[in-house]
């Protein structure tokens, strides 16, 4: 990979590294056992990664108008180092390596180009008949705005300046379609009639996600994509699916039309495009489409270069394996041996007729092998742990790179589809209601003999590389004493080495995210995105409501009654919550015969609380909130509303 070496070295900065322990011998052993079994110097990856650049962004280096560096590739010119060091496993050094290739990229000859690694995800650029048509528009605005410089300095400069005719959101995740703003305005698309185009149900699966349970997953995707972790060899190399998440503005705009479930045929600028509906595979509205006049597939993020998640480490709805790849089988009967490129949101395109079948055939077998796996162990007694653990790697996974685990992995993807069918609990009653791990790690210490031996036994199991029972033992004592600093830096150590074994991106960050907090090196200052007014203002206000009720302190509040009746003027809304025994029930479009107060605001004034830019107690001062009723009633309800702390604590009590 000597040409992929020396595009890294391009620019680079010096690395600071995280001092925390080094690869052990027996981390060592693993990394070498999985080089000499896999054919990490194949070539056609790198070659596909690389093959049609035109340009780059000098250093990978994206600021907002402010100063402040929303995207920035020079932390990461370790990664320039062909060879992998002990710390990482060598899988996943080639697939950072792969992913941290940066640049514009010619897909097909004058009429596809791709923007990749300027965020996590991968913006398309399609020729019309008169115009541009746009395919996932990345998670900022900023690195879209970025990204789209780049293509029109590059390509426009030499054929020509074309207006932006349609923008595709090809899912309802946000690195998808959060830098839309970036590229156009919502004045240019009324005025000048671009389509936005988007899968069924795309409105309110895109604006919804994360808002109930939004302070958690932020959390949890903390550790899961790095964030919290500096860069480095025993740090954040990557997350597999990506290099990382920018942390520029996350914008919205809503479609002006959807494809149905049916799919079917529509003609963008003059262009054939012929859609298949993915939604309930990678995300609850997603579609696929494969473009006739170009020979090419968009496969968007059903099929990627790794195997995906079946439930993602920072949380969210089980998805369904058995759908995943049937949806993939679909695709390969209707468009294989015709579709010469397939390209995706995430990672590098794959040419030729013949690897483009190869590749939706194998991760056709990848997710068919997930869940019928787990179905066919659980059906003879494996509980969601045993049946993970006793499972051999897919046979396809030997010799196909793109279905490796370098974000999903087989073995959480098999506990997924476990959950999905049968629940969180294995059928022992034992597993059925046990202690918090609070009350029962003191009662294990104890049992131990107290925390010097259980530590001892911690630190055997660390010394013997019997990392994954190290890890079971020191928890307990971390939990039982959280002050315990040599319990700690045995449990980080423990961390440690899982993370640099760790073939998956997600896995490796969690790991070693982990053992930062432990540590107390977590870099917990680093600011993360920003929601923008028009992301917030598409958050559907009955979905607004139901997480303020989850919000509702119920031990507080378990006397509180009453009708609370919200009139929203500017969006000519009305909600009544109705409060009593320690729940609250919102009922979007209803009016209540007798509220204990009637609350007037418009939409836009619940906007700028949301964002941060004003407070209740101001706003009902300066009028711009109206209470009739009982005043007081409602104040002491909507101090039962406390915010969630977004830093709690994930690896100790």
């Amino acid at each position: 990979m000597r040409r992929l070496t020396a595009l890294l070295l391009a620019g680079s900065l010096p690395f600071a590294a995280i001092a925390q322990d080094p690869a052990s011998e027996a981390t060592r052993t693993a990394q070498a056992e999985i080089a000499g079994r896999l054919p990490l110097n194949d070539p056609r990856d790198e070659a596909n990664a690389m093959r049609g650049k035109l340009a780059e962004i000098p250093g990978g280096v994206i600021q907002t108008a402010d100063g402040k560096i929303v995207w920035d590739r020079r932390p990461y010119a370790f990664l320039s180092q062909a060879e992998a060091p002990d710390t990482v496993n060598p899988s996943l050094w080639r697939q950072a390596r792969l992913n941290a290739v940066h640049g514009l990229f010619e897909v097909v000859p004058d009429k596809i180009w791709q923007l990749r690694g300027y965020d996590l995800s991968v913006m398309t650029i399609i020729r019309g008949k008169t115009g541009w048509i746009v395919v996932d528009p990345l998670l900022s605005e900023e690195t879209a705005a970025a990204g789209w410089k780049l293509f029109a300095d590059t390509v426009e400069a030499k054929s020509g300046k074309r207006p932006i005719k349609a923008v595709i959101f090809s899912h309802s995740h946000s690195d998808h379609f959060g830098g839309v703003g970036g590229i156009v305005t919502p004045e240019q698309v009324k005025a000048q009639k671009i389509r936005i185009i988007a899968p069924h149900g795309f409105s309110e699966e895109a604006t919804s996600e994360n808002v109930l349970a939004g302070t958690a997953m932020g959390r949890r995707a903390l550790y899961m994509f790095g964030s919290i972790l500096t860069p480095g060899p025993t740090g954040q190399v990557d997350t597999g699916l990506g290099p990382k998440l920018s942390s520029g503005t996350i914008g919205y705009m809503e479609p002006t039309e959807s494809v149905g479930e049916k799919g079917g045929t529509l003609t963008i600028d003059g262009l054939a495009f012929d859609f298949l509906d993915a939604g309930g595979t990678e995300a609850p509205s997603e579609f696929v489409f494969y473009i006739p006049a170009y020979k090419a597939l968009h496969t968007t993020e059903v099929v990627t270069h790794n195997l995906h998640n079946i439930l993602t480490l920072r949380g969210a709805q089980v998805r369904d394996a058995l759908r995943w790849s049937k949806v993939i089988d679909a695709m390969l009967l209707k468009w294989g041996g015709t579709a010469e490129v397939a390209l995706a949101s995430h990672h590098w395109p794959t040419w030729g007729a013949g690897e483009v079948s190869a590749l939706l055939a194998n991760q056709r077998d990848a997710y068919r092998y997930v869940h019928d796996r787990t179905l066919f162990l659980a059906n003879r007694g494996a509980t969601l742990h045993e049946l993970a653990d006793q499972t051999a790697e897919a046979p396809v996974q030997g010799r196909d790179f793109s279905t490796r685990g370098y974000y999903g992995t087989l073995n959480h993807d098999m506990k997924a589809t476990y959950q999905r069918y049968f629940g969180w609990w294995d059928g022992n009653p034992a597993n059925f209601n046990p202690l918090p791990p609070e009350q029962s790690a003191p009662k294990y210490v104890a049992l131990a003999g107290g925390a010097d031996k259980l530590l001892a036994a911690g630190k055997a199991a660390v010394a013997a590389g019997e990392y994954r029972w190290a890890a079971e033992l020191l928890n307990k004592l971390v939990f039982a004493e959280p002050t315990n600093k040599d319990a700690r830096m045995a449990l980080a150590s423990a961390y440690d080495q899982m993370g640099y074994q760790a073939e998956s991106g997600a896995w490796r960050n969690y790991y070693l995210a982990a053992a930062a907090s432990l540590r107390g090196t977590a870099v917990e200052s680093l600011s993360g995105n920003g929601q923008s007014r028009s992301f917030i203002s598409a958050i559907p206000t009955a979905v607004f409501f139901d997480a303020l009720a989850a919000r509702f302190d119920a031990a507080k509040g378990s006397a509180a009654k009453g009708a609370f009746q919200f009139v929203l003027p500017d969006s000519k809304e009305t909600v009544a919550i109705v409060v009593g025994g320690g729940v609250e029930v919102p009922r979007y479009g209803v009016t209540d015969p007798a509220p204990t107060a009637t609350i007037t605001m418009n939409r836009a004034t619940l906007d700028d609380v949301m964002l941060g830019q004003a407070q209740f107690p101001a706003l009902i001062q300066s009028g711009a909130i109206k209470i009739d009723g009982d005043r007081m009633a409602f104040l002491s309800w909507f101090a039962l509303h406390p915010p969630a702390d977004p830093r709690f604590n994930v690896v100790e009590p």
